[in-house]
């Protein structure tokens, strides 16, 4: 590459750029201050973001926030710094300072009153647009459309689009977080849309993949097509670059201090390389459900582990629109932050703006921070204790897709997620990249819901994890594909599941059934139809595998009714009334066992929402568990249950969904529920209180035969069972 192109473009920086990869980044995490490093990454609970405009010098009360986040017991700072506007008096040429500022520092007022406070720093930056002057002195840092145009921003035409890929991230971003770092010291810099925008044609982005890979630029974004996913890998391994650069150079100035990127593509990279992370998933937008807050959180927790993850929710409205000066109600605000909290975020609010138009939010978010720092000892959480595990895959993401059956695959998750939500079954998320025996020895049960594209080395691995013990729930094409997008002859998994690819794919199914059959001395096929014994037949799902039986199972209680007219109404009867033909597959392989539903029933129930659908999707989940269940939940209504380990207390959070906008947002109102909670003591603990932290109540509660039966008399958002033990 290119680092004489770099010089000799910017003359910034010539002798200071260092590509560290991970290896340095290790080395540097070795040679750093241990022990004040974990005090500050591991020390901040309630973190306060507040996003600066290039107004708010002298138009806004820095000494009001400063009394707010005091208030709220906020211990962790995330303020704007640099970047398309610098916040204080910048020395470096085309780093534009706020045209308010005159001769104040609007930063440095605030970091000296927050480090007053005993606060932690993160300093923000935004790289991704620039102005005139820089275009003028610098045009090939900005980016550059397919059509050779370069890039107006999209929604302030008098800024241009940088590349992220090129000098202007690798040496000027560079020489900016150097100032900031020396000027502030913060414990790090976080740096916001630094990613880039769509395939750049600039002459570094040409130059450079052709160098890398002796292409061309693609010239659409096509996921199956084979030189765009050389260059998806190409700017991967950018974006690398620039992180381990900027996160070298802030180390240089402070060894504790940390790089964070905002929304790194690769989420195993992300959990290897980061010792914290900012999860930017502000707020809800049309038909995204609440608890998507809570996925995303437990997505990135797969990679990362127990290292601190920090959850950024915005008091403000998020949808297509962006009015950022207008605020969302109470009770949207309270279940977004609670379903980060309950999957083991540490919440970050964010404010747009230091000059506040509406203060509605405010008490809303206080009331939060007060209670959490009240009971911070329960929510420093050192293990999940979920026994499910559903897994997701970037590799699929990538490489599957293009069939008319393979469209919003993401929906076979989505489907799955929320049966689990709506059924009450604690779980976790697993990234397909790491599925060692270490990775998945806390699981009794992993969840595959279409992992389509799959390496034979992860086959093995999965096959591994059930001759230990483990059981698997596998639907559609999952295994069918390996890695790189390639269908098989066969399934990956066929040894598990029992059976092998017939060929194709049918579907869409109009008017076809399940039958379902019932046998009361069966205790297997019980679990199975549990809820659904009242009725001989349900709806199928949309698209079916077709596939044959290569090993003995038990007689599936699931088989199928095929399609028939569902028009003329006269002509709607079936033509075949029942076949042997099963659409559940059941085994017995070891001490583990096996599911595998040849259907897209999870997607079909994520579209469908139909209640047979998650009833028979929670009954397999269960049969698969064979087991007494962390935790059950009895009483009316949608309440998302997690359970967690701390050092002396275990913890079962209940964050009530129940709403009729729980579809389609704002939430109005939250509207109460009551519970009865059974917890299974750790072995060889004792239980010595029992409390309900967010409401300060103390419960009614039994111990009896290793389980802890609890009373919540109302959930109205958020509600932590917590257990003192001994």
């Amino acid at each position: 590459m290119e680092r004489r192109d770099f010089i000799k473009t910017t003359g910034l920086l010539g002798s200071a750029y260092a590509l560290t990869g991970p290896s340095a980044l290790a080395n540097a995490h070795v040679t750093a201050a241990n022990g004040a490093e974990k005090f500050w990454l591991d020390g901040p609970m309630r973190w306060a973001q507040l996003a600066f405009v290039e107004r708010d010098p002298g138009h806004y009360d820095p000494d009001f926030w400063l009394n707010y986040f005091k208030r709220i017991h906020a211990d962790g700072a995330l303020l704007s710094a640099g970047g398309i506007v610098a916040f204080y008096p910048t020395q470096i040429p085309l780093h534009h300072r706020s045209d308010f500022m005159g001769n104040s520092d609007t930063l440095g007022y605030l970091v000296e009153g927050c480090k007053k406070l005993g606060m932690k720093i993160m300093l923000r930056t935004d790289p991704h647009a620039v102005r005139q002057n820089v275009y003028d002195a610098h045009p090939d840092w900005i980016a550059v459309t397919a059509d050779g145009q370069k890039r107006r921003h999209w929604a302030n035409p008098d800024l241009w689009v940088t590349c992220a890929l090129g000098p202007y991230n690798f040496d000027f971003m560079s020489q900016v977080n150097q100032e900031i770092m020396e000027r502030f010291q913060p414990e790090g810099i976080f740096s916001n849309r630094w990613h880039g925008h769509d395939i750049c044609y600039c002459e570094h982005c040409q130059r450079n993949f052709k160098a890398a890979s002796g292409l061309a630029l693609p010239q659409k974004a096509d996921k199956l097509d084979a030189t765009y996913r050389k260059w998806a890998d190409w700017k991967m391994k950018r974006l690398r670059e620039v992180w381990a650069t900027w996160d070298a150079g802030i180390r240089k100035q402070k060894p504790t201090a940390r790089f964070i990127p905002n929304g790194f593509p690769d989420k195993v990279m992300t959990g290897r390389e980061a010792d914290l992370f900012f999860a930017d998933q502000q707020a809800r937008r049309g038909l995204t459900p609440p608890w998507a807050n809570g996925k995303g959180a437990k997505e990135l927790r797969s990679t990362l582990g127990m290292k601190p993850l920090i959850g950024i929710f915005s008091i403000g409205i998020e949808e297509e629109f962006r009015w950022k000066d207008s605020v969302q109600s109470d009770a949207e605000i309270r279940i977004w932050a609670a379903q980060g909290t309950a999957n083991g975020m540490r919440p970050c609010f964010v404010k747009f703006g230091g000059d506040i138009y509406d203060k509605r939010w405010m008490e809303a978010v206080a009331n939060l921070y007060e209670k959490y720092y009240k009971n911070e000892k329960y929510l420093r959480n050192t293990a999940p204790m979920a026994r499910v595990g559903i897994m997701y895959s970037e590799q699929t993401d990538r490489n599957y897709g293009g069939k008319p059956w393979q469209q919003k695959s993401g929906d076979h998750l989505d489907g799955m997620y929320h049966t689990l939500v709506e059924n009450r079954i604690p779980f976790d998320m697993v990234n397909d990249r790491l599925l060692t025996p270490d990775d998945l020895k806390r699981f009794k049960v992993l969840i595959l819901p279409n992992i389509a594209a799959l390496s034979d080395a992860q086959c093995q691995q999965i096959q591994t994890y059930v001759e230990n013990g483990g059981s698997i729930v596998a639907t559609f094409e999952t295994s069918l594909y390996d890695e790189e997008g390639r269908q098989r002859p066969d399934f990956g998994l066929a040894n598990l599941f029992g059976v092998s690819f017939d060929k194709n794919v049918d579907g869409p199914m109009r008017n076809s059934y399940l039958q379902l059959r019932t046998d009361a001395k069966n205790s297997q096929t019980q679990v199975i139809l549990n809820g659904l014994d009242d009725t001989p037949r349900i709806i199928n799902s949309i698209y079916k595998v077709n596939v044959k039986p290569t090993a003995a199972t038990f007689p599936s209680p699931v088989t199928l009714i095929p399609t028939y007219p569902d028009l003329p109404m006269e002509d709607v009867y079936p033509r075949i009334a029942e076949t042997d033909t099963r659409e559940l597959y059941l085994q017995q392989v070891g001490k583990g066992r096996v599911a595998y539903i040849p259907g897209d029933m999870d997607r079909s129930f994520w579209q469908m929402l139909s209640i047979d659908h998650g009833q028979l999707l929670s009954n397999v989940v269960r049969w698969a568990l064979d087991e007494e269940p962390i935790t059950e939940v009895q009483g009316p209504g949608v309440i998302d249950v997690n359970v967690w380990r701390q050092d002396k207390s275990m913890t079962v959070h209940l964050v009530n969904l129940t709403n009729p906008m729980m579809m389609k947002g704002p939430f109005r109102e939250l509207i109460p529920v009551e519970a009865t909670v059974v917890v299974q003591v750790p072995k060889g603990a004792k239980v010595t209180d029992v409390k309900l932290l967010m409401s300060e109540q103390k419960p009614k509660f039994e111990v009896k035969g290793g389980k802890v039966t609890v009373s919540v008399p109302k959930i109205l958002d958020h509600e932590i069972v917590a257990l003192d033990l001994a």
